[in-house]
């Protein structure tokens, strides 16, 4: 399978967009903050090999896409309308989407407006409320963005020693191989500093959604890595108030288990990617 890579002109911002398995059954994976679509780029071969149509975007203010230079052009609805134009300029209409982190809150949002294009979900070391977030350390981290510009902070993100996903299962990483931590750096560096500020601000703003995911109808998967302390207890309540939805706690993983427990984050995506499959083929079919 080939991996390509391609603009996509929305209304008011280009994102770019990795595409593998063109022709098979739609799967959006969506990024966290200050993330990119490549987080995923070890299993887009993968996932199109087992008859998926993957699409992975870069969101604005992130990676390669385009980057808008008002704080106010940045929001999880945004994020969410973007998603929409994507998947309507591709021609998806129905999917499954995978979101990471922030990328599971902007997949909330989506499925709460529109329930009829969701086929399945995984949200991925997510939460369904704002996140506890130091004010002080927002301020300070809002005002180096717009004063220093967005290479400043991660220079002090780079000092920093109590980092809540910082655990011992990054830690590991960052040991067995020093390119992951330059990876982050290198993901933060490429995101828009309004961006940060602006999402920085809101993330601990964000209304909570836990009562109404009792509404979502789509099977769902809700993943999170063992060590992700931040992120259990919000995994838990989303499992056991979305109806039938599967919780999955990733041994060995982090914030990221792609990475952290590769194996086990396989096994639970892929798992439940080809029950849905069988659903999806068996409802399509002919009486």
């Amino acid at each position: 399978m080939t991996t390509s890579e391609r603009v996509v002109a929305l209304d008011g911002v280009e994102l770019t967009v990795f595409e593998a398995g063109i022709g098979g059954r739609p799967l959006l994976l969506v990024h966290g903050y200050t993330g990119r679509a490549q987080d995923f780029e070890d299993y887009f071969d993968r996932l199109a090999s087992a008859g998926w149509h993957v699409v992975a975007p870069d969101l604005r203010g992130h990676g390669s896409s385009g980057k808008p230079t008002h704080e106010a052009d940045y929001s999880l609805d945004i994020f969410a309308a973007d998603l929409l134009a994507l998947v309507d300029e591709i021609g998806f209409e129905h999917f499954v989407v995978l979101g990471h982190s922030m990328g599971g809150m902007i997949a909330q949002q989506f499925v709460l407006a529109h329930p009829d294009r969701i086929d399945g979900m995984i949200l991925m070391d997510t939460s369904h409320a704002g996140l506890e977030v130091d004010p002080v350390l927002v301020e300070f981290g809002v005002e180096v963005a717009r004063t220093q510009g967005i290479d400043a902070v991660a220079d002090v993100m780079a000092t920093l020693e109590d980092d809540p996903l910082a655990n011992d299962a990054y830690k590991r990483m960052v040991a067995e191989d020093p390119a992951y931590a330059a990876r982050s750096d290198r993901n933060l560096r490429a995101v828009s500093p309004a961006m940060f500020a602006s999402i920085l601000q809101q993330m601990s703003q964000v209304p909570d959604r836990l009562d109404a995911l009792a509404s979502v109808s789509a099977p769902t998967l809700v993943l999170v890595g063992e060590q992700d302390t931040p992120f259990l207890d919000a995994s838990r309540r989303m499992a056991e108030i979305i109806p039938g939805a599967r919780l999955e706690v990733l041994p060995g993983g982090g914030h990221s288990p792609q990475y952290e427990a590769p194996e086990a984050w396989w096994a639970a995506v892929s798992g439940f990617l080809a029950e849905l499959d069988v659903e999806l083929f068996s409802a399509a079919a002919p009486a």
